[in-house]
């Protein structure tokens, strides 16, 4: 891999994982109050979980925005497919600012069914670029939709 790539993996990596000190800014404070006294589902994971997956997920987000950043931004699919990839960025960021910052499920709820669907989308156009670039989504799509039906039962709990 020459420098330029070496480069480019660690800017794509870095601001997904941007994406994740977002959201952690937004959550950190609220973990030991507010949402320690919402009632959760049966399944709900201890606390400490969330922070290590987060991270894993996040540079596999950015490898695999990597393979498809690799193949040049002069094609017009390239340039298209980092931007659905931007897109479930942004929504995955906001889901923080909407569930812990503003302390509201609901509207974190619509944002994750969106979230969801656009790394659908990221994952099939990823495919017609990268079948390892798609793969890699798999653990991020799969963790996603657990946290549809926390998102869920915590909104319908409270």
């Amino acid at each position: 891999m020459s420098r330029k790539d070496i480069l480019k993996l660690f800017v794509a990596i870095g601001i997904c994982e941007l994406a994740g000190v977002i959201g952690a800014a937004f959550t950190v404070s609220v973990i030991p109050t507010w949402y320690a006294g919402l009632a959760k589902p049966a399944l709900n994971p201890p606390s400490w979980i969330f922070g290590p997956v987060w991270t894993m997920l996040y540079a596999l987000m950015g490898i695999s925005a990597f393979l498809i950043w690799r193949r040049g931004l002069q094609q017009r699919n390239i340039r298209t497919a980092l931007i659905i990839f931007d897109v479930q960025l942004f929504l995955n960021a906001i889901w923080s600012v909407l569930f812990f910052g503003m302390r509201n499920p609901g509207a974190a709820l619509l944002d994750i069914f969106l979230l969801w669907a656009t790394i659908i989308w990221t994952i099939a156009v990823f495919h017609k670029i990268s079948r390892p670039a798609a793969y890699i989504l798999a653990p991020y799509l799969l963790w996603v939709s657990f946290a549809i039906y926390l998102n869920v039962e915590i909104w319908r709990l409270n």
